[in-house]
């Protein structure tokens, strides 16, 4: 524990950045897994619709610094041919 009241404060920044950054990562998970489940029972229109979530809260969390720019690229892109399989 930090005995100077600079250190208590950055703390207390850090406790509360780790909370919102935490629950940026939980809600990416949850819209990919939504969509993952619309891919896997072949729904087309849905997992579009998904698709496009996905890559708004990709979009999003790299921009906050939350994930690399590079994973989220690399995440729409594994996503993007999981929905092209569909189609084949």
């Amino acid at each position: 524990m930090p005995q100077r009241r600079s250190g208590i404060k950055e703390l207390r920044k850090n406790r509360r950045k780790r909370m919102q950054n935490l629950d940026v990562k939980t809600s990416v998970k949850k819209t990919i897994k939504t969509y993952l489940v619309s891919v896997k029972e072949n729904n087309m229109s849905e997992a579009e619709n998904n698709l496009k979530t996905v890559y708004k809260k990709l979009d999003k969390a790299a921009k906050k610094g939350i994930i690399h720019k590079n994973t989220a690229s690399r995440r729409k892109s594994r996503y993007s041919k999981e929905l092209k399989n569909i189609t084949a």
